[in-house]
């Protein structure tokens, strides 16, 4: 395998960017909301987080992506609260709460490390977006006690191309969502503004980073972009204009997870235009257009 990113950077370089990252929640600008508030003096914003990350659970998990979560799973920390506020959130009770363990970065790298223990194929973070400052504090240490295997940034693609910058060679896999390409609708049920256009500045930059997602000879992802894009009842997601975008301005070959899963959940049982479960046939429609964009690795093969 291919030494992680994280790995090539020296000790000296990961403690800057930690700290660099630490100065940007004080006024807080890690994430486009930009609320200025001084989190290291308690202080919450859209987050609803202070200076300290906050788990809610860290765990082998074998239900993302094939090439993550391989064998033996991947090795997901799940951060409580979220930059966003989706009001279909499938993960409300722990990206809309701020329930769990409060943890130090040393905490933190001692979690990672255990995933790795438990054979790991790599260490996930959901939701990081909030905590960045946090994370890369925990990868200084780890790397020097023994941490081995690809990290993965999986967050909604709500995200700070400047914030983005400082996780260069440290990330080695970005998971992004692209989940609306209408201002108006990440608005309305995201609490997002212009998230179109940050999030295409956002994947942008994580192109430039990483690359096409790589796959190794055993099938694991060890380095480049996955993008999910969840369908939404009535194309809420606007998904032909998401696709086109990444076909023309990202790749050719990215590794496009269309995914079916959308239902009602959270807030959304009360909105009537989101109320409702996708139908086979919206997906089938949004794959079509994938496909028709020149997109293919990472697609259902409907046979």
């Amino acid at each position: 395998m291919a030494k992680p990113a994280y790995l090539q950077l020296s000790a000296t370089v990961l403690e800057h960017r930690a700290e660099e990252l630490g100065k940007r929640i004080s006024p807080c600008r890690l994430c486009p909301h930009e609320c200025g508030v001084d989190r290291p003096r308690g202080d919450k914003g859209k987050c609803r987080l202070a200076e300290q990350a906050i788990v809610a659970s860290a765990a082998p998990h074998f239900g993302e992506e094939r090439p993550l979560s391989g064998t033996r799973g991947s090795g997901t920390i799940f951060f409580s609260s979220c930059n966003l506020a989706c009001v279909f959130c499938q993960n409300s009770d722990i990206s809309h709460s701020t329930h769990g363990e409060q943890v130090t970065p040393h905490e933190l790298a001692s979690l990672m490390l255990r995933l790795q223990g438990l054979g790991c194929h790599n260490i996930n973070f959901v939701t990081p977006t909030h905590v960045t400052h946090a994370i890369a504090a925990a990868v200084a240490l780890a790397a020097v006690q023994g941490l081995r295997i690809p990290l993965v940034y999986n967050c909604g693609g709500y995200e700070s191309v400047e914030t983005l910058r400082l996780l260069d060679g440290i990330v080695d896999i970005y998971m992004p969502d692209l989940k609306y390409s209408s201002n108006e609708e990440a608005l309305r049920y995201s609490g997002a503004r212009e998230y179109w256009g940050r999030a295409c500045e956002a994947l942008k930059e994580m192109h430039r980073q990483v690359g096409d997602l790589v796959i190794d000879e055993t099938g694991l992802a060890v380095r480049g972009l996955l993008i999910r894009h969840l369908v939404m009842p009535g194309d809420i997601s606007g998904s032909e204009r998401a696709f086109e975008f990444i076909a023309r301005e990202i790749s050719l070959n990215s590794y496009v997870n269309v995914m079916d899963q959308y239902r009602p959940c959270y807030r959304a049982r009360g909105i009537p235009e989101l109320s409702r479960p996708l139908n086979r046939g919206e997906y089938r429609e949004s794959v079509r257009l994938a496909q028709r964009a020149g997109l293919s690795r990472g697609l259902p093969d409907f046979g």
